[in-house]
């Protein structure tokens, strides 16, 4: 994996991390109810979450690719009508904010770590996301150690960065993601580049 598109991968899983979620509201919820050590535990194990679905679909995809040979390609395809399915989603969700799931009178650092991996378990679909939007950017059936380690560095830095901003700004962050012209912006923002990556998926060589 190239530096650019090293580069490009952190800004969309930024961009993507970005955008208001039930995710989101969990940890401006526990930061701004219960102190900032605990947002920040929910945004490790957010992070932890989607650190498991890249290797998930890391491993899952090469092997796809090392038993099915040519017909990788065929997956490919799919991955890329995936993402452009996917961006078209957002370009016309009516970005609602999910409200995070009530908090409990446990108030424990590793509740809130627990909570934030399990809230993003249970998204399964972002297993399929990270298997259609890996492939873009790096070879999966040549993968090699250094770039799962950088992927998986990417995802803990942008992901993380991101949701750990939230906990950090948790205040003023409950009246901004109320605002339906930053729900809609960022989800503009995150619609097109997945389309464009879907795209790219679809003609690249």
């Amino acid at each position: 994996m190239s530096m650019h598109e090293a580069a490009t991968l952190f800004m969309m899983m930024a961009i993507l991390a970005v955008v208001p979620s039930t995710s989101v509201a969990l940890v401006v919820t526990r930061s701004s109810t219960a102190g900032l050590a605990h947002g920040a535990a929910v945004a490790a194990g957010i992070v932890l979450g989607d650190l498991i679905f890249v290797l998930l679909a890391v491993l899952g995809m090469t092997a796809l690719a090392e038993l099915l040979g040519s017909l990788f390609l065929a997956l490919r395809y799919l991955a890329g009508a995936y993402l452009i399915w996917f961006g078209i989603t957002l370009l016309r969700s009516g970005a609602a904010l999910k409200s995070a799931p009530s908090e409990s009178p446990a108030t424990s650092l590793p509740t809130s770590l627990l909570a934030g991996l399990l809230i993003t378990l249970g998204d399964v679909k972002a297993i399929f996301f990270y298997a259609s939007l890996l492939p873009v950017f790096v070879d999966l059936s040549s993968i090699q150690v250094a770039d799962i380690a950088m992927i998986a560095t990417l995802t803990l830095v942008a992901v993380g960065g991101v949701k750990l901003g939230y906990a950090l700004a948790a205040r003023k962050v409950v009246m901004l993601i109320k605002s339906p012209r930053l729900k809609r912006s960022t989800r503009l923002a995150a619609g097109g580049l997945m389309i464009g990556a879907g795209s790219y998926l679809l003609i690249k060589t």
